[in-house]
């Protein structure tokens, strides 16, 4: 059973991931309207990532006996003036969220709650690779610059990208 601090922690980040997901359609809605489709399949990728990170915390939560409180979920920003200040965005929101991982994973040690610790590895692991491919693509985009043929093979080359159901909670 998880205990009041701890909950509260994990409701407050399936709130998190909620927006998560809000703001990488958000970026799909605006790759899409500026004619980069292979953007904004990667984003709504994201958007089914984030969706099904989601559902892990909520499934963990409900099979420790808690109570999942949703909470109204902040608008995102609608509006990047280029590819690389969105995945600039990218890169910096998901560094935000292994922050708030790590903070989660010290508060499961500190609450003694070794169950909690167990689940949050798994995220623990996933956020290095969510930083990795949004520094890969921000890093590609930097070398491409202002060169459009460039943009659109990095376009075509996203376009491709297909989501994978994530392995169970342990």
């Amino acid at each position: 059973m998880l205990n009041k601090k701890m909950l509260g922690a994990l409701n407050d980040q399936i709130n998190e991931e909620y927006y998560s997901a809000y703001l990488y359609l958000s970026m799909a809605a605006h790759a899409e309207a500026i004619n980069l489709k292979g953007l904004g399949n990667w984003f709504r990728v994201q958007v089914l990532e984030e969706t099904a990170h989601v559902m892990k915390f909520f499934d963990f939560v409900l099979a420790r006996r808690g109570r999942v409180e949703l909470k109204a979920v902040a608008g995102p920003k609608t509006d990047w003036e280029s590819p690389l200040a969105m995945f600039e965005d990218t890169l910096k929101h998901e560094q935000q969220i292994s922050a708030r991982i790590n903070k989660l994973v010290k508060l499961s040690v500190d609450e003694s709650d070794p169950a909690t610790q167990a689940f949050l590895q798994w995220f623990v692991t996933e956020q290095v690779e969510e930083e990795a491919a949004a520094d890969e693509i921000l890093q590609q985009l930097k070398l491409i610059g202002d060169a459009p043929a460039g943009l659109f093979l990095l376009d075509r080359e996203l376009a491709k990208r297909v989501f994978t159901t994530p392995a169970a909670a342990p």
